[in-house]
């Protein structure tokens, strides 16, 4: 069975874009969403520097747009989807639940107001390599800090106010190797994102959603989703709760998930599956040149 995922924000890189542009039809794909979402993906997407593209408003929309783009053009029918943090939403537009113009403007909700709320207070996030995930959270609780990414493999993601980053980086929990700050813009994930949750749960008021067509794997606990009201309820809510991918991995095991491919831009979702996973085919589309190996695995594993 295959399992097809997106990855969530700080997978962006500058260029990213470029090469999925000259595949038939995408540039005229882009420029469509970018109208739909007066943004310039094109732009964003290939010409901007490191720093325009981890503003969260223009990152999360650059990233949900790429996964689909790349999704088209593997032309596969998973038997499973699901994403990381906004990867979230371009699952449920792999699934049916949402079309691809609405998975966009949705973004571009949530991409604005997190990156409002991002402005109120100096906050951030950073990885913890290594360590017992129960010590780490409890350490992270007494810095004051909350564990956004329960990532599985030996990673969890703290997030909070620059203060309580710094202080992590002095006093990591016991048995931590490393702590790594992330590329990103806020504490995502965490009660800063109040103000964001608001604003989407307006927004969802408007979506016209259907029920996922295929296995829908959520965020919040790894369960699997019937119906798109239920997947909506969990996207709005997801920006201020944590991301649970370590649970969304064991589902993937009870499943029988033998392959996985994470869409563009990939890598990061696969290296965590590499090292929770053992036996799981894996495969990140990184540009078109990976299309026909990801073809060959899905050839394989969908639907055995």
């Amino acid at each position: 069975m295959l399992v097809l995922v997106a990855p969530g924000q700080g997978a962006q890189t500058p260029g990213f874009l470029t090469p999925w542009l000259d595949l038939p039809g995408a540039a005229d794909r882009i420029a469509a969403w970018s109208d739909a979402i007066g943004l310039d993906l094109a732009h964003y997407g290939t010409k901007a520097d490191a720093d325009e593209i981890r503003d969260t408003a223009v990152a999360q929309p650059l990233l949900v747009a790429a996964g689909l783009l790349s999704a088209a053009a593997l032309g596969a029918s998973p038997g499973v989807v699901a994403g990381h943090s906004v990867g979230e939403i371009t699952a449920a537009a792999l699934a049916g639940v949402l079309d691809d113009e609405a998975a966009l403007r949705f973004v571009r909700t949530r991409g604005l107001g997190m990156a409002e709320a991002a402005a109120v207070t100096d906050t951030g996030m950073a990885a913890l390599l290594g360590g017992d995930p129960e010590v780490t959270v409890a350490h992270l609780e007494k810095l004051g800090l909350t564990p956004a990414n329960v990532n599985g493999s030996g990673q969890i993601v703290a997030a909070g106010t620059a203060e309580q980053i710094a202080a992590l980086t002095q006093d990591m929990p016991e048995g931590v190797r490393r702590v790594v700050e992330l590329k990103v813009a806020g504490a995502f994930h965490t009660h800063h994102m109040a103000p964001a949750v608001e604003k989407l749960r307006a927004a969802a008021g408007e979506l016209q959603v259907a029920d996922p067509t295929v296995t829908y794997v959520s965020n919040a606990d790894g369960k699997t989703v019937a119906t798109g009201a239920e997947v909506i309820t969990r996207l709005v809510g997801q920006v201020a709760n944590p991301v649970r991918w370590d649970l969304c991995m064991e589902t993937f095991k009870e499943l029988g998930v033998t392959a996985l491919v994470e869409a563009a831009p990939g890598g990061t979702l696969v290296g965590l599956a590499k090292r929770a996973l053992p036996g799981v085919k894996t495969l990140a589309l990184k540009t078109p040149d990976d299309l026909d190996a990801a073809r060959a695995l899905i050839s394989e594993h969908a639907g055995a």
